[in-house]
């Protein structure tokens, strides 16, 4: 009989817990060992709830890709052009020093055939895309935006989270300058 209180959704938010708890390496760190000492039950227990250790990190992966998603539409709406690009890449600079567990996450590519984190795959797309889309980008050209905009933004906030950045200057005016650089090529391009 499974220990009261459990479910997969409870599996899922001790998970959680320990992706937030381990900062920026939280994801790396997700063990079954981890989630069962924090559920006070011996790992297969855990099986009841969950399929596998790479069930549950796909799990976690598309909440957190959900989460990153949700932020960066939000921050978009009634916005166009440059204000929405800046916006867009500060919600996501928000979301990766919020809960740098669930960022590292949301980076994952899904895998082959997982229909749910694939469709997630293609409304960020969508999403990045109509944001570019305002630059006239389309078609391979937006593609290829949208890869450069995704390895600027997530190149910062990976080199933040690691302390990269140990010169005296304002972080928030590099990433600011960073967007508009960005922004400003495709106005050029």
């Amino acid at each position: 009989m499974p220990r009261a209180g459990l479910s997969p959704d409870a599996v899922l938010d001790l998970a959680l817990a320990v992706v937030d708890d381990g900062g920026p390496r939280g994801y790396e760190e997700l063990t079954l060992a981890a989630v069962a000492s924090r559920a006070g039950v011996a790992v297969p227990s855990l099986y009841k709830h969950v399929g596998s250790l790479a069930q549950l990190r796909r799990d976690v992966s598309v909440l957190g890709g959900r989460e990153l998603l949700d932020a960066m539409t939000a921050a978009v709406i009634g916005r166009s052009g440059t204000p929405a690009l800046r916006a867009m890449a500060q919600a996501y600079r928000d979301f990766a020093e919020r809960c740098p567990g669930r960022y590292a996450a949301s980076v994952v590519a899904p895998a082959p055939g997982d229909e749910d984190h694939e469709a997630l795959a293609r409304r960020t797309l969508d999403v990045l895309g109509a944001v570019l889309g305002d630059f006239g980008l389309a078609g391979d050209d937006a593609v290829h935006a949208i890869r450069g905009l995704r390895a600027l933004l997530h190149g910062f906030v990976a080199l933040e989270a690691a302390g990269g950045f140990a010169m005296p200057l304002d972080l928030d005016e590099s990433y600011r300058r960073m967007v508009d650089g960005f922004a400003a090529g495709l106005t050029r391009g």
